[in-house]
């Protein structure tokens, strides 16, 4: 027996060696930078120890604005992909001719650069001393005015990010649901319709329930992914994220380490810690709740 367990612990030694040099190492790093008050990045040396990092992050109205932006972000946009994808998903496991064309075409943007997907997003909706964009001139067909969705008003900068982030998501979380819906057994539905029992019923009775373990996971992967999101607010508005008032947590970490205000990892770790609670704690309370329901 205690042979078996060396060679276990013999073939994780690999795993747990990288775990713990590129996981748990930078983790109890940030920690402590954190923690380090007054440090001085040239000298590498602090006046103390304590919690004003932390005071200093949870008043700056930088990060308050991030941590708004970002709150926005994974509330409307986690749901409404997750719920796009499953109806995306359902259609297309209905579909017997062109499936394998249809599925090949909902998943182009996410092979395509992110960037590049921003770029045709800022022509779309970028209003210029030329045109008002594509979006625009469609609005003017039902007497709408012209928005300016780049450099204007908040809620129309929101809405562009919610929408490029949402664009960019539902490839992956479509081809998901589509391998969970086709592992589905077959037998279950000829029973159902042998019963009589309708579409509706058989979709809430039968296949959510089967493929809620993969709803489950793309729920918990979405909400980690739109807590970490920045590439996708670059991508639309620049690198200046404070200026256009569009900054993220992630990208406020950026600017603390490597931006114009940058030099202040002490900030940067504590914004980091402060990140990385939110999502622990929302990740748990998904698993808590989608155990208490595989019980139920």
């Amino acid at each position: 027996m205690n042979r078996n367990a060396n060679k276990a612990w013999l073939y994780l030694l690999p795993a747990i060696v990288l775990l713990g040099a590129f996981l748990i190492y930078p983790l109890v790093d940030v920690l402590i930078y954190s923690v380090e008050e007054g440090y001085n990045f040239a000298s590498q040396t602090y006046t103390g120890v304590g919690g004003y990092n932390y005071l200093y992050v949870l008043h700056d109205p930088y990060f308050l604005q991030a941590l708004k932006n970002t709150f926005i972000l994974v509330i409307i946009t986690v749901p409404l992909s997750t719920g796009i994808a499953l109806v995306i998903s359902t259609g297309l496991s209905s579909i017997r001719p062109l499936r394998q064309l249809y599925q090949t075409i909902y998943f182009l943007p996410y092979v395509t650069n992110t960037l590049a997907v921003g770029l045709v997003f800022m022509i779309l909706f970028q209003r210029t001393e030329y045109t008002d964009g594509l979006v625009n001139l469609m609005l003017g067909w039902f007497g709408a005015g012209p928005v300016d969705f780049i450099n204007g008003p908040y809620w129309a900068k929101m809405f562009v990010l919610c929408f490029y982030t949402i664009w960019v998501v539902l490839p992956f979380k479509i081809l998901v649901l589509t391998s969970a819906l086709a592992s589905v057994n077959p037998d279950y539905y000829r029973a159902a319709r042998v019963d009589g029992t309708s579409r509706t019923r058989i979709f809430f009775r039968i296949t959510l329930p089967m493929i809620s373990p993969m709803l489950v996971y793309l729920v918990i992967t979405g909400f980690i992914g739109a807590f970490k999101a920045y590439g996708d607010a670059v991508a639309l508005f620049g690198t200046d994220l404070n200026a256009a008032g569009m900054n993220t947590i992630v990208g406020y970490v950026y600017d603390m380490l490597y931006g114009d205000s940058g030099g202040y990892p002490s900030y940067a770790s504590a914004a980091a810690i402060v990140l990385f609670a939110i999502v622990l704690t929302i990740t748990c309370i998904n698993l808590l709740v989608s155990r208490k329901q595989y019980r139920d």
